[in-house]
């Protein structure tokens, strides 16, 4: 869910600023799953760029102590949150521990790295969502840890109706800085893309896992 229109027009305008979004419907890209795919996303890049990375630093604190106030912990999803969960824990003076995607082969052996105490309230900091599957697989090891989980806030989303589908099967709240819509809105209203573009961009979101660029 996008809280503030304003919030999503302006991250994503900074997003494709710093080329952390790409748009290339003419040479699509091809993402780990196999999907071919006009937009390729690495929101890490925003740790490289202080005023951006401040701006979307205080955006999703605001959102955090609008929705749920004083949460206990700030937890960030390895390895794409760390970096921005631990700038917005230390905005709101709050501890910060982070989920890797499965526990360490040695050592202690953790999977939830930092100091957890059951029936603590988190909020859980994503950078992007696309299916949900390895943010809520985070969710699943914070559950099992005795965690309460507030809800989780991330910069962007691709919108998917299958994330739709698994956020609302976990019964967790997420909510985004900007998102799919949000992005191509503003990447056509500042003439980032041409309508041709639009149009091929809109057509990848409808079927995503098919799409084929003509």
């Amino acid at each position: 869910m996008i809280l503030n229109k304003d919030t999503a027009k302006k991250t994503a305008e900074l997003l494709l600023q710093i080329n952390a979004i790409k748009l290339n419907p003419e040479n699509p890209f091809t993402w780990a799953s196999g999907w071919r795919s006009p937009i390729y996303c690495d929101n890490r890049i925003v740790l490289s760029y202080p005023t951006i990375r401040n701006f979307i630093r205080q955006e999703i604190a605001k959102q955090v102590e609008d929705l749920y106030g004083k949460p206990d912990v700030i937890a960030g999803v390895a390895t794409g949150a760390i970096g921005i969960g631990m700038l917005v824990a230390d905005y709101l003076g709050l501890p910060f521990i982070y989920v890797r995607p499965q526990a360490k082969a040695h050592g202690r052996q953790n999977q939830i790295e930092g100091q957890l105490e059951p029936g603590q309230k988190v909020v859980v900091i994503e950078d992007l969502i696309s299916t949900g599957k390895s943010s809520l697989h985070a969710v699943d090891a914070l559950n099992e840890a005795g965690a309460n989980i507030k809800g989780m806030i991330a910069i962007f989303s691709y919108g998917f109706d299958v994330s739709l589908k698994n956020f609302e099967k976990k019964k967790i709240e997420l909510h985004t800085l900007s998102d799919y819509a949000n992005l191509i809105e503003q990447a056509a209203d500042t003439n980032y893309i041409k309508e041709e573009q639009l149009n091929k961009l809109s057509e990848w979101r409808k079927n995503p896992s098919d799409w084929k660029p003509e």
